[in-house]
């Protein structure tokens, strides 16, 4: 039996030491059928902190890990509200856990969602989607995250009225926000255990985002090496050119700023743009900019955007007089810097901003617009 046992742990560090030399973190394993229910102290987006002890009157405790900025996640939303009505006065507590670190996350793996991971974000989803069960944060230390082990977001675990684990799984088997399931195994579980009778299929599979490990922030240095290899180009734009971006003859959601290096604002807000383009640039969108510094500041222009790794579509107005420029972007707009214009496909402004945009504005119009959207099509 020792010597079983010492080969069991030295294959266990072997693995562990496999793992480490290929920057491979091995991932928590979902808590098995059976257990009991880990504690925990969470900080809610109402401003609670919750534990097990918060939903002691409860005969049946359903946890679900989820995020912000996971597309499945957000395509069970509404579901999951659904479930919090009607069980509210059948004993059932519903609450939710966010598992990832916001740190984690790469700017495009937000492609669907315009908001984060962090604490403050998921405050703002919660009252925007008018939740009503608690919503917990487990961003910062991922220790009772570990503890359950989510392989996915959402991933539901259900626990009996001894806290004992009795489902772990799928909502259901549909992962949009529309269409009728076929396999509600969520509710099929609750039900069973309401009615006292064994969970007719008590582990599924999920499907879904993988978790935010703190060990995925390299991801995010890897991610800025790799936008800062990109080439940045400037070319110059006429009036003509520019009338015909505005027109959008793309099949595609076009995002236009026109700013200037010597504009505080512009270059303040610059960053923001670039980070949307790297959120967005990967669905039906594009970000382009057109600098109205005037052809004699070509090289400051292309130095600055360079700075900003900005390898999207940069222009330069080839013109000295500005009010052909202003003229061409929008005859009613009246010159300040910076503009900002957001066109659909035949050139419909849906967005339109003179000086600093609402960056969260902005992005909830972009990702709410039916060329991109929040689920996968």
């Amino acid at each position: 039996m020792k010597f079983t046992w010492f080969i069991c742990q030295a294959s266990l560090l072997l693995i562990s030491a496999t793992q480490t030399l290929f920057g491979q973190s091995a991932e928590p394993a979902p808590l098995a059928i059976g257990s009991k229910a880990p504690d925990f102290k969470l900080p809610g987006t109402d401003g609670g902190i919750y534990s097990l002890a918060s939903f002691s009157k409860a005969n049946l405790l359903v946890i679900v890990f989820t995020c912000n900025h996971c597309p499945t996640a957000q395509a069970y939303e509404d579901r999951l509200i659904q479930l919090a009505t009607d069980y509210k006065n059948k004993s059932v507590s519903i609450i939710a856990i966010s598992p990832n670190d916001p740190a984690a996350v790469r700017l495009d793996e937000l492609g669907y969602s315009d908001m984060g991971d962090s604490f403050e974000e998921m405050k703002l989803r919660a009252r925007e989607k008018h939740y009503n069960f608690p919503y917990l944060y487990d961003g910062k230390t991922q220790q009772i995250s570990k503890a359950y082990g989510p392989v996915a977001t959402p991933h539901v675990f259900i626990f009996d009225a001894e806290r004992k684990l009795r489902f772990q799984g799928r909502i259901d088997d549909v992962e949009a926000p529309t269409g009728t399931p076929t396999a509600t195994d969520t509710r099929n579980a609750i039900e069973a255990l309401l009615a006292g009778k064994p969970v007719p299929v008590p582990t599924t599979k999920v499907f879904g985002c993988s978790v935010k490990w703190a060990e995925k922030k390299d991801h995010q240095a890897e991610a800025a090496a790799e936008w800062a290899k990109e080439p940045v180009n400037l070319e110059p734009a006429d009036e003509k050119f520019i009338r015909d971006l505005l027109a959008n003859k793309t099949e595609k959601l076009l995002l236009i700023n026109v700013w200037a290096t010597w504009c505080g604002p512009c270059v303040t807000e610059f960053p923001d743009l670039i980070n949307i383009n790297r959120m967005y640039r990967g669905r039906d969108f594009e970000f382009i900019n057109v600098s109205a510094d005037g052809p004699a500041k070509k090289n400051k222009v292309h130095g600055f955007l360079k700075e900003k790794h900005a390898s999207g579509r940069n222009y330069i107005f080839s013109l000295d007089d500005k009010y052909k420029l202003i003229e061409a972007i929008d005859p009613k707009w009246q010159g300040a810097l910076p503009y900002t214009v957001l066109l659909e496909p035949g050139g419909k402004v849906i967005y339109s901003r003179q000086g600093r945009v609402n960056v969260a504005a902005l992005k909830k119009q972009i990702v709410e617009n039916p060329l991109i959207g929040r689920f996968y099509k």
